[in-house]
């Protein structure tokens, strides 16, 4: 008799939650809530509910729409959508296809923010921005912001066109936060380092996905930038490591 035993230890990307947007309407309300009014940053555009004038799913892809508009007091609508009281992760990869809007002003953005801002505040809940895009730079960005005596952020960035859909992405662990465009990674945050309290890191997180006019880091929209405008969203998708011993027996 012959015995042989082994063991393995393999790890594996398991998709946990995707919106593939294969519908036609206002984006699922099981999976997204919007944001509504004036929220931050000193930017210029009310976000909207429930208005298919700024999003709208048809043909595959979430459509967010900016629009120069007078409403409810703001010269400029949009929409900001997100995963809060619905979806939340810790570690994973987090990836969406997005088509960025360009223009003087304008600000998309994807990413994600600590389930606890609504106990404890921001920054001291921690940010992930996946995605970031400004103006008409041919560069994004991505950046984790977190609280270490204030406000503290560690970004990367990336040059290239920006111009249809690219691929967005985290792959974030107890270590650190990778940003990855199109397969590239272009910046790493090691989150395990003594650079301040990092433990923001280790908690749940919720997704947003938004087009901001205007802002503290953009500036403003001026003659140049030709509304409406569309940020192109064909997919979202969250995985997280499938950790698994194999074992075999002869």
């Amino acid at each position: 008799f012959f015995f042989i035993s082994f063991s393995s230890f393999a790890q594996n990307w398991q998709m946990i939650w995707s919106e593939e947007f294969n519908y036609t309407g206002l984006p699922d309300s099981t999976k997204w809530t919007n944001e509504v009014g004036l929220i931050r940053n000193n930017e210029l555009q009310y976000y909207t509910k429930n208005r298919i004038e700024n999003n709208w799913v048809s043909n595959g892809q979430l459509k967010i729409i900016g629009r120069k508009e007078a409403y409810k007091g703001s010269a400029y609508t949009s929409a900001s959508i997100t995963t809060d009281q619905q979806f939340t992760c810790t570690y994973g990869k987090i990836e969406a296809n997005i088509k960025v809007p360009i223009g003087q002003g304008l600000w998309p953005a994807f990413w994600m923010l600590g389930q606890n801002i609504w106990q404890i505040g921001w920054p001291k809940c921690g940010e992930i921005d996946i995605m970031e895009h400004i103006n008409n730079e041919s560069k994004i960005y991505g950046t984790t912001h977190w609280n270490n005596s204030g406000w503290t952020y560690n970004t990367g960035n990336i040059i290239t066109p920006v111009t249809g859909l690219h691929e967005y992405t985290v792959e974030w662990d107890s270590l650190s936060v990778r940003f990855i465009m199109d397969g590239v990674q272009y910046h790493q945050h090691n989150i395990n380092s003594a650079n301040g309290s990092l433990d923001e890191f280790t908690k749940s997180f919720f997704m947003l996905l938004n087009v901001a006019v205007g802002g503290n880091w953009p500036g403003y929209p001026d003659a140049t930038t030709v509304f409406p405008v569309q940020m192109d969203v064909d997919y979202v998708r969250v995985w997280q490591k499938n950790s698994a011993i194999s074992s075999a027996t002869a």
